[in-house]
């Protein structure tokens, strides 16, 4: 792949800290609903946005089996309508993985306005599910989320690219 100008490469990923980090997420979602205010409805979804980034940046490793089972997993820990996280997952990942490309030529202030419209897609299939099964509307603070999770994806960008912007050992033979 052709690398933009001023791009820096990047070393490959390590796969336990990209499950690592995937836990991570799945972890502070669980914390966030047994938090002070529950699970409120503005509330950023952080497992939904480092799977997005992962789906983006290694969609081979994290895809949409990955979405399905830690959608299952959230499901089950919430109680609710068992899933309607895995598939809202699963459509945000395979939306993810679909544009990843395009994504990448994009800065990363850019790449938050693209995956805006992927937040609210996932939003409105979790909320369409949870309706139909008879749940109530959350009110209409739960469009805040969507624009958090893309407020947050500079912040979350950063932080997961750090093990991989790590200077290699010098070497005469690898300028690199």
């Amino acid at each position: 792949m052709i690398m933009r100008q001023g791009q820096q490469l990047l070393l490959p990923a390590s796969p336990f800290f990209i499950w690592g980090s995937l836990l991570c997420a799945l972890l502070l979602n669980l914390l966030q609903n047994i938090g002070l205010w529950g699970r409120a409805a503005w509330t950023p979804d952080m497992l939904a946005l480092v799977l997005v980034f992962w789906s983006v940046h290694q969609p081979l490793r994290v895809g949409i089996g990955a979405a399905f089972v830690f959608g299952l997993l959230l499901d089950v820990h919430q109680g609710g309508l068992l899933g309607a996280h895995a598939l809202a997952y699963v459509v945000l990942s395979f939306l993810a993985i679909t544009i990843h490309r395009r994504l990448l030529w994009f800065s990363v202030p850019s790449q938050a306005v693209q995956v805006l419209p992927l937040f609210v897609v996932a939003l409105l299939i979790e909320l369409a599910a949870q309706l139909l099964a008879g749940g109530t509307f959350p009110g209409w603070s739960m469009l805040l989320a969507p624009a958090i999770e893309a407020l947050l994806w500079p912040v979350v960008s950063v932080l997961l690219l750090v093990p991989q912007r790590r200077a290699p050992d010098p070497d005469a033979n690898r300028p690199l």
